[in-house]
């Protein structure tokens, strides 16, 4: 049954891939609506071989939509999604707006997808970096119990959106032609040729050290795995790679379970492709994960440390798998 499909901020770069990956699987989409702000509206986008008009996204854009996808930053979330209730849309939001209301659905849908169900017309995708773990890390927990989850995260510049490409490619052409004075407007350091512990990059870290994106990381998880007793600390840092994060993710499970099980469990894991060649120098990369659906999971082995200690590298396409796709799969599941 196609049904009537509003974009909200269409033309940012989650926007932009919500309309590649509706088209290409093609999603029954009957009327589609790009909504944006009044400085993006009139702007033309392709869609299934004819142009859209990009419109000013207002209290009554919602009118006969059935599908709205939010990926226009929390504040905008939080004051339009319930005219889009309203208007008798089911929301599904990329932003942190509503994600721990408990309430709302947290669903990312190769781990919880019976949660769907729970909706009052609002359905939370989770933060980019959660996803691509959880999606690994649910059949070690379905099969041995996860304890305790340590991540570091190299995360890409595009999960700070189109601005934040612009800006580490600016940057780094101005570093290589010998340029100095470099004006930034994102990053509160260099970013070319750098790493920053600091994400978001313009918040205050909080009170215990962390910073809200680590924070989203431990209680994301554990809302979606519905386990409170798994104990997650988090380490997020930006790196000067354009789009696919990679997750360097060591677990303490009750049970213990094998490397070897491990790999087993997770190649005919759903949404899970293992790479895990290290002799042949075969392990997930940021280039390999790029425009691809899967998570990449490899570098598979036991923690040395621990009695019940395993080690993942995890790589997915941030703006594809920890945007844009999972809310889509979160759509399809509604119809």
């Amino acid at each position: 049954m196609a049904v009537n499909v509003a974009v909200v901020g269409a033309t940012g770069a989650v926007g932009e891939e919500f309309l590649r990956i509706l088209e290409s699987r093609k999603f029954p989409v009957k009327e589609l609506r790009l909504l944006a702000s009044k400085r993006s509206a009139g702007k033309k986008m392709r869609f299934c071989g004819r142009d859209y008009t990009v419109q000013e996204l207002t209290k009554h854009s919602f009118e006969g939509i059935k599908i709205a996808l939010f990926s226009a930053g929390a504040s905008i979330s939080r004051e339009y999604v319930p005219y889009a209730i309203a208007s008798g849309a089911v929301c599904v939001d990329n932003s942190s707006a509503f994600r721990m209301d408990d309430d709302v659905p947290l669903v990312v849908p190769e781990v919880n997808p019976q949660d769907i169900a729970k909706h009052h017309g609002v359905i939370a995708n989770p933060n980019c970096s959660t996803i691509q773990m959880v999606v690994a890390l649910k059949p070690i927990h379905d099969a041995a119990r996860i304890k305790r989850i340590v991540v570091s995260t190299y995360q890409a510049v595009s999960g700070a959106g189109l601005k934040a490409i612009d800006e580490l490619q600016k940057e780094t052409a101005s570093i290589l032609s010998g340029q100095e004075g470099f004006r930034r407007n994102l990053f509160p350091h260099q970013i070319a040729f750098n790493v920053l512990p600091q994400i978001p990059q313009n918040n205050a870290f909080l009170p215990n050290g962390y910073t809200s994106e680590e924070m989203k990381m431990v209680s994301e998880t554990k809302k979606i795995l519905g386990d409170n007793s798994v104990r997650v600390t988090a380490t997020t840092v930006r790196v000067p790679v354009i789009r696919s994060h990679s997750e360097s993710i060591n677990i303490e499970t009750e049970k213990k379970i094998s490397a070897a099980a491990v790999k087993k469990l997770l190649s005919t894991a759903p949404g899970v492709q293992v790479a895990d060649d290290p002799a042949n120098q075969l392990y997930p990369l940021a280039t390999m994960a790029t425009g691809r659906d899967e998570v990449f999971v490899g570098r598979i082995r036991e923690d040395e440390s621990l009695d019940h200690g395993i080690n993942l590298w995890v790589v997915s396409d941030n703006v594809r798998k920890g945007a844009a796709l999972n809310a889509i799969q979160i759509a399809e599941k509604l119809l």
